[in-house]
């Protein structure tokens, strides 16, 4: 199990009694074994390594988009049931990569529907482009948004569409004249 906590982004909060917006990053079945697990497919990079780039890269993402403070927590287990609770410790959003349990798991979109907050699918594979029994995401229909094929980048970039989308209010453009 990996648990990392850091502050990723200073600005000001959607909620004014709370400093920061807690986010968990969800890893499950088997992304402990990253940067050895077919690395054609998921690259040599380990798990921890993987963390800490989500982390720099969150963090000049968030910088040059004025994103507002977010508090990052890095989870994997290979236990189900583990998983499942730790999506329950009241987070303001989660950026989620199920591994296995996507195309297996009724558990997990049961209990991502059920919490009521925002959630981002990710892949670092394009799941689309595997094997016919990748291809289906039982949780994709609970979900915010699926971000798949990208790599690392693709926690980066479901997190900026999680908080700027989800997570604090923007302001909406201007009607056109026309």
């Amino acid at each position: 199990m990996v648990a990392k906590s850091a502050k990723a982004s200073k600005g000001s909060t959607k909620k004014s009694k709370q400093s920061s917006l807690r986010i968990l990053v969800a890893n499950g079945v088997n992304l402990d074994l990253l940067g050895s697990r077919e690395p054609d497919v998921y690259g040599t990079q380990t798990l921890e390594e993987m963390n800490r780039e989500i982390e720099a890269r969150w963090s000049e993402v968030a910088a040059v988009s004025r994103m507002p403070a977010v508090e990052l927590h890095f989870f994997q287990t290979n236990h189900e049931g583990i998983f499942l609770e730790a999506l329950d410790a009241n987070w303001d959003g989660i950026v989620i990569n199920p591994g296995a349990w996507t195309h297996t798991s009724l558990a997990l979109a049961d209990r991502i529907k059920g919490l009521n907050v925002p959630c981002a699918e990710v892949h670092l594979s394009n799941i689309f482009a595997r094997e016919a029994i990748r291809h289906e995401s039982l949780c994709s229909s609970v979900v915010v948004g699926l971000v798949a094929g990208f790599g690392a980048e693709g926690y980066v970039a479901a997190l900026f569409s999680l908080v700027s989308t989800q997570l604090t209010s923007r302001p909406q453009p201007l009607p056109s004249r026309r």
